[in-house]
């Protein structure tokens, strides 16, 4: 007998994402869009899915067909995709290069140091640092060693 009772995942897909009309699709996304991205709410430690849903004024299973349908992502990594890629334009801009990990991670929203590194190597295949030390101009990636040798 098997020790473990492990059997095939069936990829069925949710019935209620045929329901949405195509019309209605492209209406939420660029109303989730305008609120995820132009009104900046991705760096919302707090903002749900849910609470989208209220401030569009749909329901959370719509939020989410939308989101996998027309991104092809779940919501999670839609609104950490857009949290990483404002990472990396502050981790190499100058302005912030004093700035450590927990700090960045802050900024964009994540709500902890390991979700942060967690997803940025998943959209990235390599850590926030190894990023920062790859693409700072080389007068700042010297100052970068310097200071993480010192502490």
């Amino acid at each position: 007998m098997a020790k473990y009772n492990i059997t095939e995942r069936k990829d069925k897909g949710a019935a209620y994402r045929s329901m949405i009309s195509p019309r209605l699709m492209d209406e939420l996304k660029e109303r989730i869009l305008a609120v995820i991205l132009i009104q900046k709410k991705y760096k919302d430690k707090d903002y749900s899915a849910k609470q989208l849903a209220e401030d569009l004024g749909t329901n959370t299973r719509y939020i989410s067909a939308v989101v996998n349908v027309r991104f092809h992502m779940n919501y999670t990594s839609f609104v950490n995709k857009f949290r990483i890629e404002e990472a990396m334009a502050l981790l190499v801009d100058r302005r912030y290069v004093d700035l450590n990990m927990e700090d960045i991670s802050d900024m964009v929203g994540f709500t902890n140091r390991q979700s942060f590194y967690a997803s940025f190597y998943k959209f990235n295949g390599m850590t926030p640092r190894e990023y920062k030390l790859r693409h700072l101009p080389q007068d700042k990636e010297k100052k970068v060693k310097k200071k993480a040798t010192n502490n």
